[in-house]
Formats: C-alpha cells, structure tokens, sequence
C-alpha cells in the first residue's frame, strides 16, 4: 500500500538521505523522499511502528493536521528561498501565495497561531542565520552580505542582526566560532 506522510524538520538535503538510506536499511521500500513529504510501499501494518520510529529517532516528526502541514510548507519555501543568493525583491506575500496557492493572509495567520511568530519575524530570522554563514565563509564583507539579502542598506542589516543575536555584526566576525543554530530549530 502506498503512504504519503508528512515530515517535520527536515530541512536540507542531508535530512534526505538519513531518512532514505535509514528507512530502505530497515526494509521499508522508499518511492520519494523531498523535504517535508515521504512516499512509501507498506506491505504490512508491522512496518508503520517501524518506520514510525525511524522518523522519530532522527528528530523529525509525523505531521497530521492540514495546518501543520501548511506551517512547513511555509517553512521549507523559505528556506529554499535563501538557498539561491541573491534574493529577488519579490514581496514574501505574493512568494508564499503563488507557492502554497493560498491567500497570503490565511497563510500568515496560521502561522502565527501554530509558531507564536509572524512570518516576518521567522524570515528575518533565517536571514540573519544565512549572514552568520556569510559571514563565517569569509568571502564576503558585510555591505555584500547585505545586498545578497535584499536589505535595503547594511544598517538594515547590522540593527536586525543585532536584535537577533545579541551582538553587532564585528563582534560576531571577531569572535571566529560558528554560532550558528540549527534550521529546524529556529522559532
């Protein structure tokens, strides 16, 4: 019997390949794995508490509500978004809209009920993970990092940086330690 379930947290394509080479190991026939969402071939009901536990042990989670289901979507979309730098300077409604098919104001209310975030707040707080990537890669000065991030000026930038993380965007450079946290960990 085909199954398609919904996963929490996986965010990157490591997240991927632990589910797929974990769930094939213990014998469970994997047809599609893409963030958020894995298809199976269950031949039996012992499999589910099996794979079930594969899903867990590896810090993600079932999703059941059409809710939940739509939080991750957002989540995921945006992530991706930061994986192609430069961001465009399409507005985050119109993105999340066109992606989830779905009004911009029911999508940002749900999230914001599900997360205790807005969708703004999340997304300034991935974008402040990704410049502590940047930043960390060394390849970049911080007036670029700011325009790969579609910040209007780097003082944009540098004052968001610092609401989020406690410190100026020198004293994280100077400070040569990745203090990065993890994207499925973020809210």
């Amino acid at each position: 019997m085909e199954k398609t379930l919904y996963i929490k947290n996986m965010v990157c394509d490591r997240c991927i390949k632990v589910l797929k080479n974990e769930l094939k190991d213990e014998g469970i026939k994997v047809l599609n794995v893409k963030l958020g969402e894995l298809t199976v071939n269950i031949d039996s009901k012992d499999e589910i508490p099996a794979l079930q536990k594969i899903i867990e042990s590896n810090g993600f989670f079932i999703i059941n509500s059409e809710n939940f289901k739509m939080v991750e979507q957002v989540k995921l979309t945006l992530i991706s978004l930061l994986k192609t730098l430069p961001l465009n300077n399409e507005r985050l409604s119109d993105i999340l809209s066109k992606e989830l098919n779905q009004e911009y104001s029911r999508i940002s209310k749900i999230f914001s009920y599900n997360e205790k975030v807005t969708l703004e707040k999340y997304f300034i707080k991935l974008k402040v993970e990704k410049a502590k990537e940047l930043i960390h890669n060394k390849e970049l000065n911080f007036t670029e990092i700011s325009q790969l991030l579609n910040y209007s000026n780097l003082t944009h930038l540098s004052n968001q940086f610092k609401t989020e993380t406690g410190m100026s965007l020198t004293e994280y450079k100077t400070l040569e330690k990745n203090f990065r946290n993890p994207l499925d960990r973020i809210i």
